[in-house]
């Protein structure tokens, strides 16, 4: 009689055993002492405590490859660095929700769960090597956000928010879960590299419901990482989450789902490109689906003075610069090549997370009660009352234009010169010319930083943990922006033992 769960079973998931772990201390704390809430220090500090066990497992498990639960989870270089982004989003998160205005002393071991729960579904996303396992895995990580967006002590806008994104979200995995029973019945099973060896064959059949079953899969992803049209919902929902939680789904929930969609145009020839990517009308309608995102996220995005919002549209375009580098990886001609364009993507979302982190992290020091909307306004004379903030977020505004030397230069420097390099002249064009309307939004609020004075004294709020997320991840734009090619080529290596 075989063994149901092997010893390398539990040692792939060790991270996620140590984030429900140090995630179930507070909750029981809370239920053996008669209902009443541990003191939110001590909270933040197990959920940090598990965040950091799951990274040393992490990065024990680094440098070889493991599949787990008969191989519908893969532990390889992308699940590493994938989860690494993951984590690290949520422990930034987690310090921006230690200091919030919005937080709920009452249930702040409640949000806590609730985020390390969701960590824990997007690391299901990010290893799972079955569309079945990547279902259960974005299902956990919505659930756990539908209630982290309500939860704000903000009576109208939280709500509405979490109901928009509660009914949306649960269309969007409706169609996902229908996509992958059509896929099962015209491939025959939900494993990824089966799916993949199937493709080729199933596209030259003209073979009607995998063309569906796809597109319906494919949608699901969409919605997760709001790519057009199925974008409507993000600047509300941003808008009305507490900012910590907005930065949290801005980041690790684009990270999980953007490998997830990796794995699903993963090579089966190593000596072609994806046999999905290899279509014409595939390949024509997602890259149109990447331009569009682009332009409509800028586009909307300057005539914003929210500045939530404006942070909302600028997640939409950078989805489609993600998108491009997704495509790229799927229409190299070789394994190698597209685990190369995989790496950029990584190294994408990596520095993407950075700047976005710390922007929500001005955000939180600067609303001063629950449900207060931070407008570009708000942001006049903000260099002399605070230099250290003014100076931190120009940084982190300048990277997400793409300003050299930050980390956001660099970034979009090599996904479009992967773009390029697979002959995809005319996307690396429309992400460059997106960039630089972008550029107008990212500067408003540094003019109004430096060149207008303030008509109302805003108050900023004492959270010594969300400064530190600012300025660390300031300063890190800086630091990997001009480490930028040692930090490429490691990830690259990394990924590339996948082989």
């Amino acid at each position: 009689m075989t063994n149901l769960i092997t010893l390398r079973d539990l040692l792939v998931i060790s991270p996620m055993i140590a984030l429900l772990f140090m995630s179930l201390i507070p909750v029981l704390m809370k239920v053996f002492s008669d209902n009443k809430e541990p003191k939110p220090f001590v909270t933040v500090v197990y959920a940090l405590l598990g965040v950091i066990l799951a990274v040393g497992l992490t990065a024990s498990l680094a440098g070889m490859k493991q599949t787990a639960f008969s191989e519908s989870l893969v532990f390889d270089g992308m699940a590493v660095w994938g989860s690494l982004i993951v984590l690290f989003s949520g422990a930034f998160a987690l310090m921006l929700a230690f200091d919030h205005v919005e937080t709920d002393a009452k249930q702040f071991s409640e949000q806590c769960f609730l985020m390390l729960g969701s960590m824990i579904g997007m690391l299901i996303v990010i290893l799972s090597n079955d569309l079945i396992v990547t279902f259960l895995g974005i299902e956990m990580m919505s659930l756990c956000l539908y209630i982290l967006v309500a939860m704000s002590r903000e009576e109208i806008l939280s709500k509405e928010a979490s109901f928009k994104y509660f009914v949306l979200g649960s269309f969007a995995s409706a169609i996902f879960l229908y996509g992958i029973a059509l896929l099962y019945g015209t491939v025959g099973g939900t494993s990824l590299p089966v799916v993949a060896a199937k493709t080729g064959e199933l596209l030259a059949n003209h073979n009607q419901l995998f063309y569906i079953g796809m597109a319906m899969v494919i949608l699901g992803f969409a919605f997760k990482v709001s790519v057009f049209p199925f974008h409507a919902w993000t600047p509300d929902v941003y808008q009305g989450a507490s900012t910590p939680i907005t930065a949290f789904m801005a980041t690790a929930v684009k990270t999980a789902t953007f490998i997830a969609i990796l794995r699903l145009f993963q090579h089966a020839d190593p000596s072609g490109p994806s046999a999905f990517l290899a279509e014409p009308k595939f390949l024509t309608v997602l890259s149109w689906l990447a331009v569009l995102t682009m332009m409509v996220g800028n586009a909307a995005a300057v005539i914003q003075n929210n500045f939530k919002r404006i942070l909302a549209y600028s997640s939409i375009s950078h989805s489609g610069y993600l998108l491009i580098g997704v495509i790229t990886a799927g229409f190299a001609p070789r394994i190698e090549s597209s685990l190369a364009a995989s790496t950029v993507v990584l190294f994408y979302l990596f520095s993407y997370s950075l700047m976005t982190i710390g922007a929500f992290a001005l955000v939180a020091i600067l609303e001063k009660q629950v449900g207060h909307a931070l407008t570009v306004d708000d942001l006049k004379g903000l260099s002399t009352r605070s230099p250290v903030l003014a100076g931190s977020l120009t940084l982190i505004l300048f990277s997400l234009a793409g300003v050299p030397p930050t980390v956001g230069f660099f970034a979009k420097f090599s996904l479009f010169g992967s773009a390029i390099e697979q002959d995809l002249y005319w996307l690396a064009f429309w992400g460059v010319l997106s960039s630089v309307i972008a550029v107008y939004y990212y500067l408003r609020p540094v003019v109004a930083m430096y060149m207008s004075e303030s008509t109302e004294r805003i108050e900023l709020q004492d959270g010594f943990l969300t400064r530190m997320a600012l300025v660390l991840t300031a300063v890190a734009t800086i630091v990997f922006g001009l480490a930028s090619s040692p930090v490429l080529r490691f990830v690259s290596e990394s990924v590339l033992n996948r082989l």
